[in-house]
This record gives C-alpha cells, sequence and structure tokens, in this order.
C-alpha cells in the first residue's frame, strides 16, 4: 500500500511541477496500464467557450485517478480553480484509495460545455462557466469552485423534477452519495458543502467551497 502512495504522490508532484496544466503523459500512463479518459492541454479543456480573463488566469487543469464501474483504474481531468487543487487532489487520493466508482472524469468542453449532455453520461466535472439551472445566477461552476460527481446516480432534485433525465437515485448502489458517505465527510473536513443537505432542492452531485 505503501508503495502505491508512494507512486500517486510522485505523479501529483511531477504536476504540479509542470505548472498545474497538464501535460502529455499519454505513453507514461499507458505503460502503467490506466484507462485514459482524459489527456487534454489545459487549452483543449477551456476550448470553445468565452471566459473572462479574470477567471481564466485562476484555473488549473488536474490529473486524477480513480477506478471505474469496471474495477480498472482510471486517469481523468478535472478544471478547477487553484486555490482547490490540493483539496481535489486529497479527495481524488480517497475515491482512489477507498475504490468508490466514479464513472469518467472529463472537461466539460469535450461536451460543447453542455451540463445536460455531461450528466446523461454520469460525467464528473467542475469547472463550467454558467448560471444555476433554472436561473440567471452565476453557478459557483463558473469559478471552478464546485464539482458534480456521478450525476446519474446523484442527481438534482427540484419540484419534482429531477436531472439528468436518465438519472437513478439509490444509496445501496455503489458510486450514490448519501448523508453517511465519508466522501461526504472528506469533502467538509476541508470546508466544502454537499448540495444533499439543501433544503429548498437536493442536489446529490453536487459540492462548493467559497473562498474566505
Amino acid at each position: 500500500m505503501n508503495n502505491v502512495r508512494n507512486f500517486f504522490v510522485l505523479l501529483f508532484v511531477t504536476f504540479i511541477l509542470q505548472g498545474m496544466n497538464g501535460g502529455n503523459r499519454v505513453n507514461k500512463d499507458e505503460e502503467q496500464g490506466f484507462v485514459i479518459d482524459s489527456n487534454l492541454q489545459f487549452e483543449e479543456a477551456v476550448a470553445g467557450l468565452s471566459i473572462p480573463q479574470s477567471i481564466l488566469e485562476n484555473l488549473r487543469l488536474v490529473d486524477v485517478y480513480y477506478y471505474g464501474f469496471d474495477e480498472k483504474l482510471h486517469k481523468g481531468q478535472l478544471v478547477v480553480h487553484k486555490d482547490v487543487v490540493l483539496n481535489i487532489i486529497e479527495i481524488f487520493e480517497f475515491i482512489r484509495e477507498s475504490h468508490f466508482p466514479v464513472g469518467k472524469v472529463v472537461p466539460i468542453s469535450k461536451y460543447g460545455w453542455s451540463d445536460e449532455k455531461s450528466m446523461q453520461d454520469n460525467n464528473t466535472s467542475a469547472f463550467n462557466y454558467r448560471f444555476i439551472s433554472g436561473t440567471r445566477v452565476i453557478s459557483n461552476h463558473a469559478s471552478g469552485l464546485a464539482i458534480d460527481i456521478n450525476p446519474r446516480f446523484n442527481p438534482y432534485i427540484k419540484n419534482g423534477n429531477s436531472l439528468p433525465s436518465n438519472c437513478a437515485y439509490d444509496t445501496t448502489k455503489a458510486g450514490t452519495i448519501s448523508s453517511n458517505s465519508q466522501l461526504v465527510k472528506e469533502f467538509k473536513q476541508r470546508g466544502w458543502q454537499w448540495g444533499g443537505d439543501w433544503k429548498s432542492l437536493k442536489d446529490y452531485q453536487h459540492f462548493e467551497k467559497k473562498l474566505k
């Protein structure tokens, strides 16, 4: 276990030394036997959308590792705010070590910036310069300070309506998040809020952090 942990710590340190904007490590990843869900450059991960420079300069592309529902080790990527990079690395280390299954982790630019398409594909994502669903209020996703995990299993529910349209919330199934999940505790220990605690609606997939 220590050797495995040291290997991933080395990967994360290498990632940080490369400037926290990803890098072309596809050959190395293939040698290690990872299933590669995403291996983008930063420019590709934020392409196709008009993003204010003040937001863009605070974003970083983070490589993450997790077990999929196929029980294989996967590599994906998240675009997040620079101030939560360490949180995301630590939380995905917990996700990997606990074998909490994740469908895939691909920057939402690959879905044409469509939140609905990303959710229907059970894709875990973070940054998306968009409004909160059904409002004209800018989402915390627009700053890279929110993440949605396994949205098909952890839907957004309001007034009896659920998103994505192909969702199913069953807390007995792997990859589903509930109030008893250790994953919720891991986020909260680092100052994040969980959408499953909200009263007017439930957003079981959603975690967000407000910077001080």
